[in-house]
């Protein structure tokens, strides 16, 4: 029989629980503690793989990459708006969700990479940092923009809450103490980080099926246009992953990890960084759709659907 991975079995346990309505509930320290741990994980693996590995030839990938997250919010936007009919608020903060990306969607496919045994590049780390600031702060700017508002000062809190936040700081952190100390001087720290991942990431996924089940009761039918979005999204993003990633010559491995990045959406930072800098925007409505639809699909059909997209 063949089975999925075996953190995805940790969140179907946790949609499962939430349905059931069971007492079940990951506390707010232990769900915080374990997203630290997720994030500084990624980042730390990251800069242990980018040791003496880095190189400018690098540049042109990272830049490609990171004008996806510029370029996906400037599509979604006018889609939000024509096709779900929203205001041009939760427009801009649906484009930040879906521009921005999700950790624990990379973790996903970083565990089913490595459990096919895929090439990863070094870099791939790196496509998580860049993917997530940009979409963010295009979202807000064209908000502004449009709505009339704006200045120097506010522009400058918007770069500062989204460089400072808890997940960006994390990641680069991670990055950087991997790559100055590489896997010899980290040795005393590394094997803990790296033999803990899969248990912290399965963790981490228990809590999030709490979460996605909890967005889904009752089923909010009135928000269907929405929820249908959430849906197809996922598949139209991955095919610009796709393309990306062919362009790039990337390697199995990473090409699988940018698609499910791009496919993505954000539950973590851009809900922060919305919630503090668009003030009518309904981060509730943007939350069941990256947390509630988009996450599950991709972690219990998507992920697997687009490695087999690309190994056709």
């Amino acid at each position: 029989m063949n089975m999925p991975d075996i953190v995805v079995a940790f969140f179907a346990l946790g949609v499962v629980a939430g349905l059931a309505r069971s007492d079940l509930k990951v506390p707010k320290a232990a769900y915080d503690t374990l997203g630290i741990l997720l994030m500084l994980t990624i980042g730390f693996k990251g800069g242990l793989a980018l040791h003496g590995n880095l190189h400018w030839q690098l540049v042109p990938e990272l830049l490609a990459v990171a004008s996806l997250g510029v370029l996906i919010p400037l599509l979604s936007y006018p889609l939000a708006r024509r096709l779900l009919r929203l205001d041009q608020a939760n427009s801009a903060s649906l484009a930040a969700h879906y521009g921005s990306v999700s950790a624990g969607t990379f973790a996903v496919a970083l565990a089913y990479a490595q459990t096919l045994q895929l090439e990863i590049a070094p870099e791939t780390t790196l496509y998580l940092v860049l993917l997530e600031l940009p979409a963010i702060i295009v979202a807000i700017s064209l908000y502004k923009r449009l709505a009339g508002q704006g200045g120097a000062s506010r522009s400058s809190s918007v770069w500062h809450e989204a460089l400072t936040s808890r997940g960006v700081v994390l990641l680069t952190g991670g990055v950087l103490i991997g790559y100055f100390y590489g896997p010899e001087r980290a040795a005393p720290v590394s094997e803990l980080f790296i033999h803990a991942f899969k248990a912290l990431l399965a963790l981490f996924l228990l809590e999030m099926g709490l979460c996605a089940a909890k967005a889904l009761t009752p089923v909010p039918w009135k928000r269907w246009p929405v929820m249908l979005f959430a849906l197809v999204a996922p598949l139209a993003l991955a095919c610009l992953g796709a393309l990306a990633a062919t362009v790039l010559n990337l390697p199995a491995g990473s090409a699988l990890i940018l698609v499910a990045l791009v496919a993505s959406a954000s539950y973590i930072a851009a809900p922060a960084a919305i919630g503090a800098s668009i003030e009518k925007a309904d981060i509730g409505l943007a939350m069941l759709a990256s947390l509630a639809v988009t996450f599950p699909f991709n972690v219990l059909v998507g992920i697997p659907l687009y490695a087999r997209w690309l190994a056709a």
